[in-house]
């Protein structure tokens, strides 16, 4: 069975993506994971952080001359910047006074990297992470809570996609359909065809409208020191009928989807086909009719369920959205609590994004990536590609069998 995690901390020496259960076979490449990286690292809005800090990517195991072994795959993410943190983030004890040391740049930025930081953050791990381990330094929360674990979580959402694109015709796609206020008018899914054009995109949507309008929201937004969100759809084509199951709670499709969208960082919100909009309809206008097309195959009036019925896929295009709030790292300083004197203070900022949605989209397009896998492996099994495409596509016959009418089977 497909399992992933990941290990680092956002100022640590590296991040570490391992994943197991990948059969061997499966194409993966030193480029193939940095050109991941680096579609995640643009978008309009980004800060500063994303000029000078380097993905250098590193596969550790598991792959030998351009394919998977079969044994886990374990991917090193070096970070460029850790000379200037070895000293604050390393994991020995360092000499006394170490960590009181200007870096000599006249800098403040550079003083705060060495100090202890107890006034959390609203919207952040920090209060709640403090508190539930004991801790009395925030950095111990946000180094790990950081959304730059989400570099590794694009790795395997990369090794996913390779895996999909082995075995069987399933594609997944990303784009923006909202900042703020403004809303992309155009309801269309964007196509498999349509990824490098998105990949360009400053904005990651093909409506130029609604580019120049969630562009002039985010500027709006950094003039007057905020930040601001907004929400990424994704779209898994091609999905074969009967991923997922309706047996179990921790089998249904949708609920991983959903849990595993929620588990990045800002996401608030997770919808699944019309979602929230299926509470305002009644029963006869909610749900996607049976029909026969001209070949007298069975197929979809609609696509409400977004391609997922009773936690299994039904064989329409799997259509999710997350909703990222705005943020937390507000430039405006936000009202908080000094723990080391239980007195009222502001919070620290640090450099971030304006807006995050472009990335996000990015990897939730990853994370779903790897759900469908997973669904994918533990359905038609196997240890080899060959294997596994084999199964799917006997699956993929029987299932085409059982839909034909009773005289023509």
């Amino acid at each position: 069975m497909l399992s992933w995690s990941t290990a680092g901390e956002s100022h640590g020496c590296a991040l570490i993506a391992l994943m197991e259960g990948l059969p061997a076979g499966v194409p993966v490449s030193t480029e193939l994971l940095r050109h991941a990286l680096s579609i995640r690292r643009r978008g309009y809005g980004r800060g500063a952080r994303q000029k000078f800090e380097q993905d250098q990517v590193r596969i550790i195991s598991g792959v030998r001359h351009g394919y998977t072994t079969g044994a886990p795959v374990a991917v090193e993410i070096a970070n460029s910047e850790w000379p200037k943190w070895e000293t604050v983030m390393s994991a020995d004890p360092v000499p006394e006074g170490a960590l009181n040391v200007d870096a000599g740049k006249g800098d403040g930025r550079e003083m705060a990297r060495n100090r202890r930081l107890t006034s959390p953050r609203p919207g952040h791990a920090d209060l709640a992470g403090l508190l539930s381990y004991d801790l009395d330094d925030a950095r111990d929360i946000l180094e790990r809570a950081s959304a730059r674990e989400t570099a590794a979580r694009v790795v395997l959402g990369a090794l996913a996609r390779s895996f999909l694109q082995s075995v069987s015709s399933i594609d997944v796609i990303s784009h923006v359909v909202r900042v703020g206020e403004k809303k992309n008018q155009n309801s269309n899914l964007p196509l498999p065809q349509d990824r490098e054009a998105l990949d360009e995109a400053q904005m990651r949507t093909l409506d130029a409208e609604a580019e120049a309008a969630f562009i002039e929201v985010i500027d709006e937004a950094k003039r007057s020191g905020d930040t601001v969100g907004g929400i990424v759809e994704v779209v898994a084509w091609n999905v074969p009928i009967g991923l997922g199951t309706h047996v179990s709670e921790d089998g249904k499709l949708d609920a991983r989807l959903a849990a595993s969208l929620m588990a990045i960082q800002s996401v608030k919100g997770v919808e699944i086909g019309d979602g929230f909009t299926e509470a305002m309809r009644f029963g006869s206008e909610a749900h996607d009719e049976i029909l026969l097309d001209e070949n007298g195959t069975p197929t979809r009036a609609t696509n409400r369920a977004g391609g997922i019925e009773g936690g299994t896929s039904n064989g329409q295009p799997i259509v999710v959205r997350a909703a990222f709030k705005p943020i937390s790292t507000v430039p405006k300083a936000l009202k908080t609590i000094d723990l080391a004197t239980g007195r009222e203070a502001k919070a620290f900022h640090q450099r971030s994004d304006t807006c995050q949605v472009v990335p996000g989209a990015v990897i939730a397009e990853a994370q779903v990536c790897l759900q469908i896998a997973k669904a994918l492996s533990e359905r038609m099994g196997g240890r080899s590609v060959g294997e596994v495409k084999a199964q799917l596509d006997w699956y993929e016959d029987h299932i085409a069998a059982r839909l034909r009418p009773v005289d023509e089977r």
